[in-house]
């Protein structure tokens, strides 16, 4: 078994942790987790890829075992995270690396894609949308706060932070669901329970917009850089859907899509698939 290390670093003033395996000679490969997990989403795949790469999956901030800084203190808004990460990337020394992103890692990562090309040597997608067709229905209330950002509606998506609905993102769209560990979406509920953490996920929620919003711009990286890309996909995730990840070969011909009889957490049920895919892919 690979040794994995688990370590923590300031950044700009906030302490980010971050588990970290494999030579750091070797290729590197940011993994960048989304709602409401963090890096320990990895926690199956990390172990099959370290004797090939040097893996590195931070928490981002109030994820995870990252500072929870107050909103008065910090901003939660997308362009902060990813802000904090590109200055995470080079604080730890990765200047040159793959990304893989799921869901919030998805427009974390594609900034910096944007804002530092020569940098990104490939990206790995699994369940993080980049286009319209992608968003399924399932994304109407959060869609109805970004056009009326009242208190009703702010109020209507704390059922998404609810332990069941938690369990049910972990679950849906699984055709064993016996086969989902209950250690992932427990440890995100106990995240999810801290003092503060309602309120830090609902303005991320409203935030979101600003990665639709950006859509375009990310299109335009794909088009004018063509990455190595590789999407993986729970095909029966109930938020991101499949026309999303087929979209990827629109801008980028190359571009490789696979899919898993599978919902949103795919690495739940799929890690060795997936970690062989990624293996393939790298070369």
């Amino acid at each position: 078994m690979p040794h994995i290390r688990y370590r923590s670093v300031d950044v700009a003033g906030l302490r980010i942790a971050y588990r970290e395996a494999g030579s750091p000679g070797a290729p590197k490969l940011l993994l960048l987790h989304g709602f409401p997990s963090a890096g320990h989403m990895f926690r199956d795949l990390i172990p099959r890829l370290a004797d090939r790469f040097h893996l590195v999956a931070p928490d981002l901030p109030g994820f995870g075992r990252s500072e929870m800084p107050a909103r008065d203190r910090f901003t939660y808004s997308f362009d902060n995270l990813a802000s904090v990460i590109d200055q995470f990337t080079e604080v730890i020394g990765f200047d040159r690396f793959a990304i893989y992103v799921f869901d919030y890692g998805a427009p974390t990562g594609f900034r910096l894609a944007v804002s530092h090309p020569d940098r990104i040597t490939a990206i790995i997608s699994q369940n993080g949308n980049a286009y319209e067709e992608g968003l399924s229905e399932g994304w109407n209330p959060i869609r109805a706060y970004w056009q009326d950002p009242s208190q009703a509606n702010r109020d209507a998506l704390r059922d998404f932070l609810k332990p069941e609905t938690t369990i049910w993102q972990y679950t849906h769209g699984v055709p064993d669901p016996t086969s989902v560990s209950p250690d992932g979406y427990s440890l995100d509920n106990f995240y999810l329970a801290r003092p503060g953490a309602d309120e830090i996920q609902l303005d991320l929620f409203g935030d979101y917009a600003s990665n639709v919003a950006l859509y375009p711009v990310f299109q335009d990286y794909f088009r004018t850089h063509r990455p190595r890309f590789l999407a993986v996909w729970g095909r029966n995730d109930p938020f991101f859907l499949p026309p999303g990840a087929e979209a990827f070969k629109r801008d980028i011909p190359d571009a490789q899509v696979t899919f898993f009889d599978t919902g949103h957490f795919a690495l739940e049920t799929h890690a060795a698939e997936i970690a062989a895919a990624i293996r393939t892919f790298l070369g």
